[in-house]
């Protein structure tokens, strides 16, 4: 018992750590060691850091991460979500709303290589933005939508949540790209359908939505759909070499790093060698602060176990006289709720040492679990009051344009219902997430 009580003390630190506004890597590290310098003394605590330090990066597939983000560097400073969504808009200009559909699709293609939701967020926000604007589409729905496709380079691969998951679970990251296909594709047709039902009924939430002219319409259509083609390339070499069984999912990622260099020089986006290193001092920025709240995370959910709070839970719930679905349901509704108020990797490090073995013991597929995990903190990106993704929009709004965190989050609301509406659908019927997965890989 307690050893019990030294869980739930552990939990409450790291929560108050996070509401006084301590950095969550840091939160992890310091909640972890004060628990742990009690349990164990403070010479052990240090040692299963620097173990846990050395042990959790030392990983092979850890180096996937660093490599992703750096392909997601090139490719947002090569200019590929400049092709991606005029690639998409030369598709979708005669759709009502098509602007914002585009950034849909686009956010949705570019997700494909750039693997970041906030950066995709930024991004786009950055370019669809201003020209939302200038059309006179509702500033609510528009910040909304961008932030809101932002997320799928969380569900679409190769997904840095999904590289984590696969991590903390012990699950193969390239089931769990195939996984995340599907559901991605869905969510996005999904918010079109939506874009295209409320402009219909409320023409003043996109006035201005193009027709296009029918002379030459067709060829200047084609053309600009072809600019898609290096983003259409280097996803083709990042996932099929990984599904071909060509490269391991560190291989692709360096692979794709590679081809995303070679076209930002072949489309005259990097002319120097500044823009390489300019680049690579993002993705080491990036990668440096992930690598942190990483660490920090497992190193919180190893001190976690060390408490006997997650063993002493899952054999309390598989005692129960309790449906199976009824604890999925307690599980998501916890996360959904994490998702409100904390980052992804803290969600996972907080319950996946708890909640996985319980769902895995009931039966539940651990691969569709990651995509309803994946799920769940998309919404949670797009949730007052800590969504990621609503500060990323909200610091990549032009100067001129004022949009207080309400309007975002207005503008957030109709596709957080469409999300639930997905994941809904993904709880009916898993094979949605696992029928690809099954066929690539067996």
């Amino acid at each position: 018992m307690e050893y019990l009580v030294d869980g739930i003390v552990c939990i409450s630190i790291l929560l108050v750590l996070m509401t006084i506004g301590m950095q969550i890597g840091l939160a992890f590290l310091l909640g972890g060691f004060v628990v742990c310098s009690y349990l164990l003394g403070v010479d052990s605590s240090i040692s299963l850091l620097g173990q846990v330090s050395y042990f959790s990066v030392a990983t092979p597939t850890w180096a996937a991460i660093p490599l992703f983000i750096l392909m997601g560097a090139f490719a947002s400073n090569g200019g590929l979500a400049r092709r991606a969504y005029n690639g998409v808009h030369a598709l979708a200009r005669k759709l009502p709303g098509s602007l914002m559909i585009a950034t849909c699709f686009s956010c949705g293609v570019f997700g494909a290589v750039s693997g970041s939701s906030i950066a995709t967020t930024a991004i786009f926000g950055k370019m669809a933005l201003p020209e939302m604007a200038r059309l006179r589409y509702d500033k609510a729905l528009s910040v909304g939508v961008i932030a809101s496709a932002g997320t799928f380079a969380s569900m679409i691969p190769p997904s840095m949540m999904m590289i984590i998951y696969a991590l903390f679970t012990q699950q193969s990251i390239g089931r769990l790209f195939a996984a995340g296909i599907i559901p991605g594709v869905v969510t996005a047709f999904a918010y079109a359908a939506l874009i295209v039902f409320m402009v219909k009924r409320n023409p003043r939430l996109a006035p201005n939505a193009e027709a296009g002219s029918e002379t030459g319409e067709r060829t200047s259509r084609a053309q600009e759909a072809l600019q898609m083609w290096p983003v259409v390339a280097i996803a083709f070499v990042v996932l099929g070499g990984l599904y071909s069984g060509a490269f391991t999912p560190t291989e692709s990622a360096a692979a794709g790093a590679l081809v995303s260099l070679g076209f930002a020089w072949y489309l005259r986006a990097f002319t120097k060698l500044s823009d390489v290193t300019e680049s690579m001092r993002e993705a080491a920025n990036v990668t440096a602060m992930l690598f942190l709240i990483n660490v920090g995370a497992l190193f919180y959910s190893r001190v976690l176990a060390v408490t006997g709070l997650p063993t002493e839970l899952t054999t309390m719930l598989q005692t129960a006289d309790v449906p199976p679905f009824m604890i999925l349901m307690g599980v998501m509704a916890i996360m959904f709720f994490l998702g409100m108020i904390m980052v992804p990797v803290g969600i996972y490090a907080l319950t996946l040492p708890i909640v996985f073995p319980i769902l895995v013991k009931l039966g539940y597929d651990p691969i569709w679990f990651g995509v309803i995990a994946l799920k769940l903190t998309e919404i949670g990106a797009i949730t007052p009051p800590v969504g990621l993704n609503v500060f990323a929009i909200k610091g990549a709004i032009p100067k001129g344009m004022k949009v207080s965190l309400e309007q975002i989050y207005k503008g957030c609301f109709p596709f957080i219902l469409c999300d639930l509406a997905v994941l809904a659908l993904l709880i009916a019927f898993p094979s949605i997430a696992l029928w690809l997965p099954n066929l690539l890989m067996g």
